[in-house]
């Protein structure tokens, strides 16, 4: 075949994506002998028994042929009856949930579904680094809210600070919580004070709540509860049921946002697999599936609290988390602020792997994300490898 010497003119939001700092410093690190791993947020355990039969009788009864768009009639009708049941939250089948390949195809969908160029995203951060990622991909603006002095939790102040500097321009908040990466949640009072401010504009909620059934104290309240016109309710069966692999996540939101996030969702994705939403089926629409979920958040929260004391003992800052699998921790003042080398030599001197801080946007520089997603034994190692490491 000739050369051709036109060039290929790509899209050039693509230029503005930088690769995921995440992945490449898990990968950077993967290579060294006897490492523990504190740094993806990957369940440790099994899919429920209930979820794994459901899938094998799926693929023994030839369930095998193009599922609605939207899901399975089954599988949003048992979302609806979770959100329900967990969250007092009262959704349509038919008209108000869409089922996506996972949590991640729900931002991007959602995202996409709003947003024009110039838009303006308010994110915020420390935070999932992917929200940033999406929006810019999509010709949108973030800006990110420095929410570190304010532990960790964004306020009205300035939520109400950046609609008055930017005016209708702000087209989304995304709103992750328990978050990514401190474990920071919010109290039904902190989520109806953002609520009122938010009212009084167009801005849509972005309510990424994949960590929802993962709450330590207290019962998750979605801020759908106080502005249910203007919030999609993301949220999927990767972390309460440890379904990483099944990639089934969903959104629910008012009628008219939703036609257009299914739409997106319809052009890039026919619908997701039979078998992997067949699993999910009884994981939320029955109280078996329900209940595994709080088993595993059990084990969470023994993990947490050995991590939390521990982490303290040696001189770190923790941000107590009240959810998720993760801790933020600031490292010891006498080691200064350099996230990103202390874990490096963290990581090749004690064999113990964690994320800088700073990968996660304003406000996490000079903290490490370690994930206790794995083992209590795994946890206990790490700890020891840092005490030894600090001394």
């Amino acid at each position: 075949m000739p050369h051709s010497n036109l060039a290929i003119r790509y899209n050039y939001h693509l230029d503005e994506i930088k690769p995921n700092n995440i992945l490449t410093f898990n990968q950077e690190i993967s290579f060294i002998p006897d490492i523990v791993k504190l740094t993806l947020g990957e369940p440790d355990f099994n899919v429920p028994e209930i979820g794994k039969q459901a899938a094998i009788a799926s693929i023994e009864n030839n369930d095998s042929h193009y599922a609605p768009g939207t899901g399975s009639v089954a599988l949003r009708k048992a979302i609806a009856d979770f959100l329900k049941v967990r969250y007092q939250l009262t959704y349509s089948p038919d008209q108000e949930i869409l089922v996506t390949i996972g949590a991640t195809e729900a931002i991007y969908a959602s995202l996409n579904a709003l947003l024009n160029p110039g838009d303006k995203v308010l994110i915020p951060t420390p935070t999932f680094p992917l929200y940033e990622t999406v929006v810019r991909m999509l010709g949108g603006v973030p800006i990110n809210l420095d929410t570190s002095s304010n532990n960790f939790v964004l306020s009205p102040a300035m939520v109400k600070a950046a609609l008055d500097e930017y005016g209708p321009a702000v087209k989304a908040v995304i709103l992750n919580y328990p978050s990514n990466p401190t474990g920071v949640t919010y109290s039904a009072s902190e989520l109806q004070a953002l609520a009122e401010v938010l009212a009084q504009s167009k801005t849509v909620v972005i309510a990424d709540e994949i960590y929802s059934e993962l709450l330590y104290d207290g019962q998750h309240v979605s801020i759908a509860t106080y502005l249910p016109e203007q919030t999609l309710v993301l949220n999927g069966a990767s972390k309460s049921h440890a379904m990483t692999g099944y990639r089934i996540g969903f959104i629910a939101g008012p009628t008219e946002i939703m036609q257009k996030v299914s739409l997106v969702h319809n052009l890039m994705i026919t619908s997701p697999s039979d078998p992997a939403m067949a699993a999910a089926v009884p994981c939320f629409g029955t109280e078996t599936g329900r209940q595994a979920s709080v088993e595993m958040r059990a084990a969470y929260q023994i993990r947490r609290d050995y991590m939390v004391e521990e982490l303290t003992n040696l001189g770190f800052t923790v941000a107590k988390p009240n959810g998720a699998f993760y801790i933020f921790a600031q490292i010891p003042r006498q080691f200064g602020s350099d996230d990103v080398q202390f874990a490096r030599d963290l990581a090749q001197e004690a064999q113990v792997a964690t994320i800088p801080g700073s990968f996660f946007g304003p406000g996490g520089e000079g903290y490490l994300r370690m994930s206790y997603a794995t083992s209590l034994d795994d946890l206990k190692t790490a700890i020891s490898r840092i005490q030894n490491f600090l001394n």
